[in-house]
């Protein structure tokens, strides 16, 4: 059934602007409200506060998993499964918040059991929000309703992007092009943080950014290499596909080179640095070695990782 779907799904991504009837909603996102920090400070909280705590929960695994977010059809098999966790950090009031948001997003892999991570990633913990229960979660990627919700929609079109990307050259491109849009409406409010690349290198803007500059173009195509032609050729040929991936890390090199410290670049690496070391130690030395140097120049906090693989 795996291996059916992953064939569907690229076959999708050529398509991925039709306007057919879609079957079933993209995402399979399971979604956690974290208040355990409210709870263990002097900020005010009663029991029947794990009501609104529930009800979020419950309005954003909507939000993310009842709208549609493209026009693809897709079956429940073919569902993208992914994690949010929403962590409360400060309550200001009965409706405002201030906390991070963290992302999880996971691939099936061809003819395996195996899933592999595509994007993790928690921003920074200054992100503010209202949220009353009895106000539905409403979007536009053209108006703003609420930091909350664009917040949400913003990482689910970064996620998109990336997934199709791993499917298809430049198959996700629209989607990060939607993430543009919904990045550059927020930030014309010039309410929130977050949104703009002249607060700091973790900004939402920079990953919208990265995959959407011209200069970084390699960005969509090492999603592709690494897991169309790289992963979901393993069970078949295993050599050619460990060449593969280690030429989408040649190309990642090349994007670090354009530019160094890509956000985009330094998240790629922290979500695959383990996977990188479980593909390649039973490699041949001379492929370890050349993982181990361009992970060296690309992410130096990673390289520790492949230690043994710098004496072959």
């Amino acid at each position: 059934m795996q291996s059916n779907m992953l064939r569907r799904v690229a076959l999708i991504v050529l398509a991925v602007l039709n306007l057919g009837v879609v079957r079933a909603q993209e995402f399979r996102c399971a979604v956690s409200v974290n208040y355990q920090k409210l709870m263990s400070t002097t900020q005010s909280f009663e029991s029947t506060d794990k009501r609104v705590f529930d009800n979020m929960k419950q309005a954003l695994e909507d939000f993310i998993n009842q709208r549609r977010w493209t026009a693809l059809e897709l079956s429940q098999q073919e569902q993208i499964e992914c994690s949010m966790s929403l962590i409360l950090n400060e309550r200001t009031s009965l409706t405002d918040f201030k906390g991070q948001i963290s992302v999880q997003l996971r691939r099936p892999v061809y003819n395996s059991t195996y899933t592999t991570g595509l994007f993790n990633y928690i921003e920074s913990a200054d992100f503010i929000f209202s949220y009353n229960e009895n106000q539905s979660l409403d979007f536009d990627p053209n108006t703003f309703y609420s930091n909350l919700s664009s917040a949400v929609a913003y990482y689910v079109y970064v996620m998109l992007g990336i997934y199709f990307d791993s499917f298809g050259p430049n198959g996700g491109e629209q989607f990060f092009e939607m993430a543009r849009t919904v990045c550059q409406t927020a930030d014309a409010q010039q309410q929130y943080k977050g949104w703009s690349g002249r607060e700091s290198q973790k900004a939402r803007y920079w990953f919208m950014e990265n995959h959407t500059n011209s200069a970084y173009a390699d960005l969509h195509m090492v999603y592709y290499e690494y897991h169309r032609m790289g992963l979901d050729m393993m069970t078949k040929d295993q050599p050619a596909a460990r060449k593969n991936i280690i030429a989408a890390l040649g190309r990642l090199q090349q994007v670090h080179k354009t530019r160094s410290g890509l956000l985009s670049v330094q998240q790629f690496m922290d979500v695959k640095i383990s996977e990188l070391v479980s593909i390649f130690t039973p490699a041949p030395a001379d492929e370890q070695k050349q993982v181990y140097d361009i992970v060296k120049e690309v992410s130096p906090i990673n390289a520790a990782k492949l230690k043994g693989f710098a004496t072959k």
